[in-house]
């Protein structure tokens, strides 16, 4: 398989088959061929576990045990075990949390995490299971914050009044640790940090929320459309760099439902038809997933998109893992922007947009919160003459 890791390339190619996106017989007779060739299994479990993918995993080899050594075959069932007790622990903290909330009148959207597995996979023990992810609206941070700290849920940085104002104009999440764990709480305000200039609107995409049955229960989530470009530009400030990030979005591809019309529009709005069109290139060559042509024909060519899917797609069957801080990354996340002006945008609120870490930097008092600005200009230059 061109571009892998020759380390794993076997295990590479067994990992792609099991998570593919193609029909059940045929990734079954995939997956008997390569295990014919000598599978360094431990490997193969851990570049799984790293990926996110090991339920899936798990789901393609249950067909075929015969050809995995049952040893091999037990050890992998006892992951796929530890994930389905996690997920159940973290769906009954997602009910104890939505509950809360509620019963507040406070409107919060779970997606991501338990809410996927549930639309998308259709079980929650199919996707590996991290923390709680919870949309909100800004306003009502302080009033959630404070609500599941009665949880048992506190805020993993503390802000003072001055710097929460500030964050909840530039940052986009909190992240809560509970008795059982760190950072096994996240809700969100916005869907990444100010300065990447891909501005979802919060109300928006709580208006056109669909309900759907998330751990038992009926809550409200983000509906098909908005999932496929929400996940894409989180995928894409990451570098695609997890398998599982294109695993999600290549079940949400196969949705005979879904608007491509609509995406295809709403991408232009937000200025990420770029994004997008990379995410569904590397689905469709890592998963083999097929994009629809009602997809093809609501985007314009772009021939800096197979250029970019090349350059990114090695790196990530190397897991050759970019800095997000180093320059080429911000070089990266320009270049993934097709508007100039998106691109002059991130610029300016990367190098103006102070964040905690200038806050933990330097402390200055309230009245000189503004010169914050100057830190960040600082600690940027800073960086660059290092790199």
């Amino acid at each position: 398989m061109p571009g892998t890791s020759a380390a794993l390339e076997a295990e590479w190619s067994l990992l792609l088959a099991a998570c593919s996106q193609v029909p059940r017989q045929q990734k079954t007779d995939r997956i008997r061929l390569l295990a014919r060739v000598p599978i360094r299994w431990k490997p193969l479990f851990d570049l799984a576990d790293r990926h996110g993918t090991h339920p899936l995993l798990y789901q393609a080899l249950v067909g075929v045990e015969d050809a995995v050594p049952p040893e091999q075959m037990s050890l992998l069932k006892q992951r796929y075990q530890t994930n389905l007790h996690k997920a159940l622990f973290l769906s009954r903290e997602l009910i104890r949390i939505v509950e809360r909330l509620s019963a507040l009148g406070i409107e919060v959207m779970p997606y991501k995490g338990l809410a996927l597995a549930e639309v998308i996979y259709g079980d929650i023990a199919l996707r590996q299971s991290g923390d709680i992810d919870l949309l909100i609206r800004p306003q009502d941070f302080p009033r959630i914050r404070d609500a599941v700290r009665e949880l048992g849920y506190t805020p993993h940085l503390a802000l003072s009044e001055a710097e929460e104002r500030a964050y909840l104009k530039s940052g986009y999440e909190s992240v809560f640790d509970g008795t059982a764990g760190p950072n096994l709480l996240e809700v969100q305000w916005a869907i990444q940090p100010r300065f990447y200039a891909v501005d979802f609107d919060m109300g928006s995409l709580f208006q056109r929320a669909v309900t759907a049955a998330v751990a038992g229960h009926p809550m409200r989530t983000l509906s098909s459309e908005d999932l496929l470009l929400v996940l894409s530009a989180h995928a894409a400030k990451h570098v695609w760099g997890r398998l599982v990030w294109l695993c999600d979005i290549a079940r949400i591809m196969s949705l005979p439902t879904l608007n491509w019309s609509w995406i295809g529009s709403q991408a232009k709005v937000l200025g990420m038809v770029r994004i997008l069109r990379i995410t569904m290139l590397l689905a469709n060559r890592l998963l083999g997933v097929a994009i629809p042509a009602t997809a093809q024909e609501s985007f314009s060519e772009d021939p800096a998109t197979l250029a970019l899917v090349d350059e990114i797609q090695t790196p990530i069957l190397h897991e050759a893992v970019l800095n997000v801080e180093s320059l080429a990354y911000f070089r990266l996340m320009m270049r993934l922007r097709e508007r100039p002006v998106d691109r002059l945008r991130f610029l300016r609120r990367l190098v103006f947009t102070p964040g905690p870490g200038e806050w933990q930097a330097v402390r200055l008092p309230g009245p000189l919160f503004p010169l914050y600005r100057l830190v960040r200009l600082s600690r940027l230059a800073a960086r660059l003459v290092r790199a």
